[in-house]
């Protein structure tokens, strides 16, 4: 539903100066650029700045508080995965610490902070990690109104050097009470802070930090505090109040930080009317002290022509998937800034030691090791690693905008990952910290008491695998990388026919991507993954001759597709049901989010892009059905889907919480069938873009980081993150959301459905009702790029599309998605009538399309 709340007085800034007092939501969106401002809450509120191969989370007043809950309250603070190096830095002028932030501006690949006059100078602050680079940059500008003067600056750095894992959680061994204290000392240059020694039955580590700047300091102090302004508070977790108190502001270090600090102080000759920016640097490694050293020297080699390469490199980003909404400008910049978001995320890491530890139960020696792994990461600041099912959904959002390179990275660190862990039988692990720790997902299994299996891992994230493989296969064109992942593709779903089928039913067994009790044996997300994942293989296997797998990929999909409808649908509710348990393929129906995979999964059968899984008249009655109060949210809550709607679940008390993931579904389920309204699918984009930039609930501001998608949106049952406890927030940047933005825009409405490892890209738009037209330009096919354009008049129908060669298209077709049930009077392709074209109905409407080529054509489609 479009929104035009007035958001609240000095809320979210837009590009340099334009306030969303003045503007509504949908045209604030639209005037962003490439830097959004917020002046309000700041110090409740988070924010990240990220490179390759380190991280800054802090708060928006330019403070470091505690926050996080998997090792508790450290997982903000300066990362260099999988290291922490510090919980913060702070500022200050001639005896006076810099105040809190007045403004935060969130830049593309940087932060910046408007800081108040200190000690009678301004002062401001600009915060950014470059790539490749394990530190992070945090410039202090100083300007200097009147005369020439010395000024004494003053650093304060507070160390915690700890892994990513292990977590603080009751029964994990070893524990992140087990952390070792920092040693720090000062060379005469930098701040420099050890931890040598051993966890607990782990092996022995050499974790270093080095603080410091290109200047010699004139001091250089170590202690225990050094906080800067803040008084080093301690919150242990178990405070009372959540989840609303206390909040992170309130905690400076939470009960397992063990580190120390140190303060260095220099003279600054500041010129009459000048400024001067002086870069502080974090640095370090998990190798030891030397190679801290050089990190350092690296990130202070050239600080600003740095940031400018990293803004360059973020504004390359940003010119992929140049789009044109003018109808809904939100959901364009909401795209525009999941970009950033993606790029965020995407991080690597090197010697990732693979361990087995059963949910923290053990921490064995390791299995073998992954030279260097690159991944997108889930969210910041609880899951920053490594995930089977997130990237699998956050794919799709990657191909949209062109970031190709990350998400290949990341399957092929997921089977490195996998087939080290489980010995090569094709299971997808779920869950690897940066150190190469395995939480979840090892190919094991324990019988209960009552009888019932345990899994150790999850099957939709093995049966999905092969479909983002596919996926990629088709975006790039890039055979070598099918080839590279196409053994692995063909154990996967090898692995569940044989071992997760004990029926042979079709519907596999095992755990799906609802990690709740009470449910059967069979789970609906499982079963839809792998009818979809049975049709892509199939299509690898044709592709790649391999006639043994196509024969039986191809031979399944139909037989399970042929009997899902009958087994799944049920009626009384005019919904799938969740589950099935065993014996008799009993319906369960809990009201679980996964009830919408069978309408927001798309199969490729016979080379065809079949839109849902679900026949028409179930799909529309089934997503029409979550639409109810019941199963999405209202107004000025989050309007997305709920992960269980009322009444729903094991104990029957539902679970109204509003997650991306879910929105995401039912908003690319809405697409599928030509849902495209206000009232329907663009309820759930936009629901997916408030929170980026104006909630409704949160008076019109940002939830947190402004341009972020959050993980979880204001719900009946969980509120905004700004207005919950240091340790109950839901991360403040979350990857997969942006599938039900990024997909929805680039795949349903400017209908890209490539499949470039067949040569072949078929193009054909569906513009959204009340919408005049939307576009999309430079949008990354193959070797090369595509522009596409669509709009509506009355009944004529027009398409444009701009193919470049290098895209790599032998066969091109365009056309033009109809409302169903359209009669088609005339087809005119570059200026002239056609006698015949071709038309089919999907669950989308009446596709009409007429092959061309690559080049520049326009196709206009009249109807009665």
């Amino acid at each position: 539903m479009s929104r035009s709340h007035v958001a609240g007085a000095t809320a979210l800034i837009l590009g340099a100066a334009v306030m969303a007092t003045q503007l509504p939501v949908t045209a604030a969106a639209a005037a962003a650029g490439d830097e959004l401002s917020v002046s309000t809450r700041l110090a409740d509120r988070r924010e990240v700045s990220a490179g390759t191969r380190a991280y800054s989370i802090g708060f928006e007043d330019g403070r470091f508080y505690a926050n996080g809950w998997h090792i508790t309250g450290e997982m903000g603070g300066v990362w260099t995965p999988p290291l922490k190096l510090v919980d913060g830095v702070w500022f200050g002028l001639d005896d006076q610490w810099v105040g809190p932030a007045t403004t935060f501006t969130s830049g593309w690949g940087y932060s910046r902070y408007d800081l108040p006059d200190t000690a009678g100078l301004k002062v401001a602050r600009t915060d950014f990690v470059p790539d490749g680079v394990r530190g992070a940059l945090f410039g202090l500008t100083v300007t200097n109104p009147g005369a020439a003067r010395t000024a004494t600056l003053a650093v304060d750095a507070h160390s915690e050097l700890m892994g990513q894992y292990p977590w603080g959680f009751g029964g994990v061994t070893p524990n992140a009470s087990d952390n070792l204290p920092d040693t720090g000392a000062y060379d005469g240059k930098s701040l420099v802070f050890t931890d040598d020694g051993a966890l607990p039955g782990a092996p022995v580590h050499h974790y270093a930090a080095v603080v410091g700047t290109s200047a010699t300091p004139t001091t250089g102090q170590i202690g225990t505090q050094f906080y800067g302004p803040q008084a080093g508070h301690r919150c242990t977790g178990t405070e009372t109040g959540a989840p609303a108190d206390p909040k992170p502001s309130a905690c400076d270090d939470g009960p397992f930080g063990k580190g120390t600090g140190g303060r260095l102080t220099y003279s600054l000759d500041l010129p009459a009317g000048g400024s001067k920016t002086i870069w502080l640097a974090v640095a370090g490694s998990d190798q030891g002290l030397t190679s801290a050293r050089d990190e350092l020297a690296k990130a202070l080699a050239d600080p600003a022509a740095a940031l400018a390469a990293k803004k360059a490199s973020r504004q390359a980003l940003a010119q992929l998937t140049q789009l044109s909404l003018p109808g809904d400008p939100l959901v364009q910049e909401a795209v525009q800034w999941g970009k950033q978001n993606i790029a965020d995320l995407t991080q690597t890491a090197t010697d990732l030691q693979i361990r087995w530890t059963n949910q923290g139960k053990q921490f064995p020696a390791p299995s073998g090791t992954v030279a260097k792994a690159t991944w997108i990461g889930a969210g910041f600041p609880d899951y920053p690693w490594l995930f089977g099912t997130d990237a699998e959904y956050t794919a799709f959002a990657s191909v949209s905008v062109g970031q190709f390179e990350a998400i290949k990275d990341h399957l092929r660190a997921l089977r490195d990952v996998s087939d080290i862990l489980n010995n090569r039988s094709g299971v997808v692990t779920h869950e690897v910290i940066s150190d190469g720790s395995i939480w979840y997902g090892q190919d094991s299994r324990s019988t209960n008491p009552d009888g019932s299996t345990t899994y150790n891992f999850n099957t939709d994230e093995t049966v999905k695998f092969p479909s983002t493989v596919a996926l990629l296969w088709r975006w790039t064109g890039d055979d070598r990388f099918r080839d590279e992942l196409y053994d692995f593709s063909v154990r996967n779903l090898r692995y569940v026919t044989r071992t997760l089928d004990a029926d042979h039913d079709g519907f596999p067994e095992g755990l799906g991507n609802v990690e709740r009790g009470g449910m059967g044996t069979e789970k609906l997300d499982n079963t839809v993954y792998y009818v979809r994942g049975l049709y892509d293989l199939a299509t690898m296997a044709k592709a790649k001759h391999d006639g043994t797998t196509f024969a039986w990929a191809s031979a399944l999909a139909r037989q399970v597709h042929d009997r899902f409808d009958t087994a799944w649908w049920y009626a009384a509710a005019s919904q799938y049901a969740d589950s099935l348990a065993d014996p008799g393929n009993v319906q369960s129906f809990q009201k679980h989010w996964i009830g919408q995979t069978p309408m927001e999964a798309e199969l490729q059968v016979n080379d065809r892009t079949a839109p849902g899984l679900a026949p028409y008249a179930h799909g529309t009655a089934a997503l029409a059905g979550r639409e109810d109060p019941c199963y999405s949210g209202t107004a000025p809550l989050s309007t997305g889907l709920f992960h269980t709607g009322c009444g729903g679940g094991a104990t029957g008390q539902g679970e109204k919480v509003v997650f991306g993931l879910t929105t995401s579904i039912q908003s690319i389920g809405e697409g599928n069938y030509g849902r495209l309204g206000a009232g329907q699918q663009q309820r759930y984009t936009h629901a997916l873009a408030d929170p980026m930039f104006a909630e409704p609930a949160t008076g019109g501001t940002p939830d947190e980081q402004p341009g972020a998608m959050p993980e979880i949106f204001p719900s009946p049952d969980q509120g905004a993150n700004i207005d919950r406890c240091w340790t109950c927030r839901s991360m403040f940047m979350q990857a997969w959301g942006n599938y039900g933005t990024a997909w929805a825009v680039v795949h349903q409405w400017l209908g890209l459905q490539p499949d470039l490892g067949n040569g072949q890209l078929v193009v054909v738009p569906q513009v959204p009702a009340g919408q005049p037209s939307v576009s999309g330009a430079h949008i990354r096919l193959g070797g090369g790029f595509a522009d596409v354009s669509a709009s509506v008049a009355g009944f004529r129908y027009t398409t444009v599309v701009t193919v470049g060669s290098a895209v790599g298209a032998d066969k091109v077709w365009i056309g033009h998605t109809v409302p169903r049930g359209s009669t088609v009077t005339q087809v005119v392709l570059d200026g002239q009538a056609l006698s015949s074209w071709t038309s089919r109905t999907t669950n989308r409407g009446l596709e009409v399309t007429v092959p061309t080529k690559a080049g520049t054509h326009t196709l206009e489609v009249t109807t009665s």
